[in-house]
């Protein structure tokens, strides 16, 4: 059975999203993310855009990478876009900085048994 591309694409994006909210976050504290409302706003798009692919990605592909928490993933993206007036600062603080860099790697991981093509 072949490989569905689109479900790497979802990775792909997925990982690019991750490494962004990692970067954003590496050299704050708590206290500074809840003090920012621009960092507090571009990390929930982070992590918005984190759940919007993990939705795309099939339900096949889900079963083989089964390590990932993809409803959590998902459900996150939920809160966010939905439920925006409850979100619970320092639990998306959080998934930003111990879940999220441990979902990199294992998207890494993923994308590393296919490789985007490159552009010349």
């Amino acid at each position: 059975m072949p490989r569905d591309r689109s479900d790497f694409k979802y990775v792909w994006d997925m990982l690019e999203a991750a490494k962004v909210v990692t970067s954003l976050t590496a050299t704050k504290t708590l206290a500074e993310y809840e003090a920012d409302i621009a960092l507090r706003y571009a990390v929930e798009r982070g992590v918005e855009i984190i759940g919007e692919a993990a939705r795309g990605v099939s339900d096949d592909f889900r079963e083989k990478h089964h390590n990932i928490p993809w409803s959590a993933i998902i459900a996150t993206r939920h809160i966010i876009a939905h439920e925006y007036g409850d979100l619970q600062h320092d639990k998306l603080w959080r998934i930003a900085t111990t879940h999220i860099p441990s979902l990199m790697t294992q998207l890494e991981a993923i994308i590393a048994t296919n490789p985007p093509p490159r552009s010349n």
